[in-house]
């Protein structure tokens, strides 16, 4: 079964509202760049890789020109390689030079830790790569401080592992080359304000030990990439690669309102139960399917759905899984590889699988609902169809802002991603991160942090008793460790383990924040 014919409008009783199909585009090549080093070119070569696409080519020629760089192309356009091949050029030239890769979450640490292993096997020096997060393990850290080449992570614990002990990773900090940004559009909000502190606190703790990195970042869907980088980074020497050489298979979109059961109350059948309907043939007849839900308890219930209608066909237990946070870290490493290898036919994720994972050759997409922004929804779209054709089906639900959507397909396809806009200077956020910032390094008389004055908030900070000045410089004058009280992603710091304890021995079978505990 083809996805791009698997879904028959005339066997659906709703509004089919956009039924468009967006033609496949074939690929721009490059020829390699002149001077790549012979044993990575050979590297590229075992891979399949004889050119580069347009995009990355222009891009390794933007970072070898020392300029700071942002990759805006489609998913599955092979960003990676933007930022993967200068990376090892210059360890090829110089090994005592060292990366910084981080991305937002875990997981998508764990997936290009994969990609990068297979593309630096074979090269004449060891290029060690490693995570380093909160599944690391203790045995590992010291190894990974010592001599780690490429050290991929996440900005929480760039923020409370690496910044505050910096002394430990000296010798990172001051061979500190690259700095690599994946996922640009998700340091946004609340989150990117933190983030473009954390990064304001890099950089002064790699002045200090005398190394100056190039960043590059890299992002699928954002309508202002430019100017989101040079207020994340404080940098102005960006150039920007936005035309992708990449091919992309032919998609169909569909955007589907489930059939009126009350013409005069205007109420709709349950989305829900339509995306159980629309998805449950794909699964059945072995195309890959994933379903996005709106919530954590809509996956499990839209999980067990699937599951009821698959069995005993199927080992359902098996073929279909759920995906969202909470789920304990091996368990989502085995539904990757099971959705890499194929021995997973259908997923049902929240947006947990929305950001750049490699999870192989689905073909199509279910969202439950809208997102609530375009630059969501077409990464949902985007994660059918990476390698071949696809078909998306959006089912709306009830909601005001769903049936707007729906019923103006033409004000979804004809807008741009939405904007992502940061505010670093925040008084509340700039005052937290100058305290974890005066914790790592004692500051001047004159200094900034980032492009923020902040001379006011350390004659403050004398006051309350958490600073003291000598000699010109301020330093911090408690025992707290302060970038423990900050978390750059929710206000409460503390997760809710859940126990399932209706075995004989309690199990802990995953977390959640405190907000969302009492709705689960």
């Amino acid at each position: 079964m083809s996805g791009l014919a698997a879904f028959d409008s005339s066997e659906h009783p709703g509004d089919i509202t956009l039924d468009r199909v967006i033609p496949a585009s074939a690929a721009t090549f490059a020829p390699l760049p002149a001077d790549l080093r012979p044993e990575l070119v050979a590297a590229l070569g075992r891979r399949g890789v004889e050119m580069l696409y347009s995009h990355q080519a222009e891009a390794y020629v933007a970072v070898r020109n020392g300029r700071h760089l942002v990759v805006v192309t489609p998913t599955a356009s092979g960003k990676t390689l933007c930022y993967n091949l200068p990376v090892l050029q210059r360890l090829l030239e110089d090994p005592a030079k060292r990366a910084l890769y981080v991305y937002p979450t875990k997981a998508l640490a764990q997936d290009q830790l994969a990609e990068l292993g297979a593309l630096k096997s074979g090269l004449p020096i060891e290029v060690r790569v490693d995570t380093y997060d909160g599944d690391t393990p203790p045995g590992r850290r010291t190894a990974i401080r010592e001599g780690g080449h490429i050290v991929m992570t996440n900005p929480d614990m760039l923020h409370t592992g690496l910044l505050p002990h910096h002394t430990r990773w000296r010798r990172l900090f001051s061979s500190l080359e690259f700095v690599i940004i994946d996922e640009l559009h998700t340091y946004r909000g609340l989150f990117g304000s933190q983030v473009a502190n954390v990064i304001r606190r890099l950089k002064r703790i790699c002045a200090f030990y005398g190394s100056h990195p190039t960043f590059i970042c890299a992002s699928a869907t954002i309508r202002n990439p430019l100017e989101l980088a040079r207020r994340l980074l404080e940098e102005q020497n960006i150039a920007l690669v936005d035309r992708s050489g990449a091919p992309r298979g032919e998609r169909r979109l569909v955007f589907y309102n489930p059939p009126l059961v009350n013409r005069d109350l205007g109420v709709r059948r349950s989305s829900m139960l339509e995306a159980r309907r629309i998805a449950a043939p794909w699964i059945r007849a072995a195309v890959q399917t994933i379903v996005f839900c709106r919530s954590r308890l809509q996956v499990e219930v839209m999980l067990s759905y699937l599951r009821q209608d698959l069995a005993p066909r199927l080992d359902a237990s098996k073929r279909v899984r759920g995906y969202r946070a909470g789920y304990l870290p091996l368990h989502r490493r085995e539904i990757e590889a099971g959705l890499r290898d194929g021995e997973i036919t259908g997923v049902v994720s929240t947006n947990a699988l929305e950001l750049g994972i490699d999870i192989g050759t689905l073909q199509c997409a279910v969202l439950v609902g809208y997102p609530g922004t375009i630059a969501s929804t077409w990464q949902q779209l985007g994660r059918a169809g990476r390698r071949s054709g696809s078909i998306g089906v959006f089912v709306a639900s009830s909601s005001p802002l769903d049936q707007f959507i729906v019923r103006h397909p033409e004000y979804f396809l004809g807008t741009d991603p939405e904007e992502g806009l940061i505010d670093p200077d925040n008084l509340l956020l700039l005052a937290a991160h100058l305290q974890a910032g005066l914790f790592e390094l004692p500051f001047m008389d004159d200094e900034r942090l980032g492009a923020a004055d902040v001379q006011e908030l350390l004659k403050l900070f004398e006051e309350d008793g958490s600073a003291t000045r000598s000699a010109g410089r301020w330093f911090w004058s408690r025992q707290a460790f302060p970038a423990d009280e900050v978390h750059l992603r929710r206000i409460l710091a503390d997760n809710v383990v859940i126990i399932d304890t209706s075995k004989p021995r309690p199990q802990v079978i995953g977390e959640m924040d405190q907000f969302t505990a009492p709705v689960l």
